[in-house]
């Protein structure tokens, strides 16, 4: 049985991801069946629970409100519309459901109990609920962890390098503290990133060096591939390579050999040749539903074909961690604490970025 090791350097995994394809391929696929079926896959459906108006400047990201993209924006959905969705999703074969809130970071108030009973109802379908919010405190997260909620996903995006060339409103270090204050509750952490966005291999590997750092590592790690969207900064980037994919995918299998590996944005612009070459080198879950958050994603109806084609099998909830239980609001014994903690705004600019927000002036 492989290890798993948190002293990984930038250089071995470099090393990694620059062998011969079919030797990096039979290496990762070996792993993958000494810790996962490797004929099941996790379907996970991500719903955009409020949508666009976002106050930070993430280059890659639509929903930034400095940006234009078109996008339609949306208040906080209702539970009971967030309810009907995520019987959508199970009747479809979802195991989980991820919803996303476009907040720097979550504040206590109504629409954070209105996300904790989002996260009551789903967990209640015995279903997998992850949600990304921003940043939260550690009572925040306690909090989460009270209503039901199975993992919290927040992206470290890129390396600690990288990270200051793709957003400029909050620090590599936020997102490490909030891995932290999800980590003192008993909720599952999901965190991985976006290649294709211009970084470096050295880059990618540096990304990996944090994640496979972190003790104990991420349940979940989301390989996605950017998605350019025009209005945003990376509007004229070209798409990542599959064998890119491919690559990143097979490393984080080798180094991260427990972990879930997402197969996450870009899935429209793969073959079914490339997913399976994916799925074969360890990656172990997609995202299904013809949206993720904003951006394209295949038809359900589509993977579900893929999966039966390649013999996939869809995987059952709560298989790698037993399912938590539920506190109704009346019950809890934790309260908002009114907390406003300082994340960091390190205040430097990105060209691309500053580019993309005076066009959006512009064609207003």
């Amino acid at each position: 049985m492989s290890e798993t090791r948190h002293d990984w350097t930038k250089a071995e995994i470099m090393a990694i991801y620059n062998k011969p394809l079919m030797e990096l391929l039979y290496e990762a696929a070996t792993i993958h069946r000494e810790h996962h079926d490797p004929n099941t896959v996790q379907v996970s459906t991500l719903l955009s629970i409020k949508t666009g108006g976002c106050p930070e400047d993430c280059g890659y990201c639509p929903q930034a409100a400095r940006y234009h993209t078109d996008i339609e924006t949306n208040d906080l959905m209702k539970v009971s519309h967030v309810k009907a969705q995520a019987l959508r999703a199970k009747a479809s074969g979802s195991s989980r459901v991820c919803m996303g809130a476009a907040w720097r970071n979550v504040k206590d108030g109504p629409e954070f109990d209105q996300v904790l009973e989002m996260v009551r109802t789903i967990n209640k379908l015995d279903m997998e609920v992850c949600c990304t919010l921003g940043m939260l405190t550690e009572n925040q997260a306690k909090r989460l962890a009270e209503a039901g909620l199975y993992a919290y996903n927040h992206n470290l995006d890129t390396s600690e390098d990288y990270y200051k060339d793709v957003i400029s409103t909050r620090a590599f270090e936020d997102r490490l503290q909030t891995i932290d204050n999800v980590r003192k509750s008993n909720v599952t952490v999901c965190s991985g990133g976006i290649i294709g966005m211009g970084e470096r291999l050295e880059d990618r590997a540096g990304m990996l060096v944090a994640l496979t750092s972190l003790n104990p590592q991420p349940e979940s790690v989301p390989i996605n591939a950017l998605v350019a969207v025009e209005g945003t900064p990376m509007a004229e980037i070209e798409p990542v390579a599959i064998w890119d994919m491919i690559r990143m995918v097979a490393t984080t299998r080798i180094v991260l050999p427990e972990t879930q590996v997402r197969l996450s944005a870009g899935r429209t612009e793969m073959s079914r040749e490339g997913q399976a070459m994916c799925f074969f080198a360890g990656a172990n879950s997609i995202f299904a539903g013809d949206k993720l958050l904003t951006t394209p994603n295949p038809d359900v109806n589509e993977d579900m074909e893929m999966f039966k084609l390649l013999g996939l099998n869809p995987q059952k909830p709560f298989v790698k961690v037993a399912q938590p239980t539920t506190t109704e609001a009346a019950d809890s014994e934790l309260v908002p604490l009114g907390e406003k903690p300082k994340w960091t705004r390190p205040g430097h600019t990105i060209a691309r970025n500053e580019t993309a927000k005076q066009d959006a002036k512009l064609a207003e």
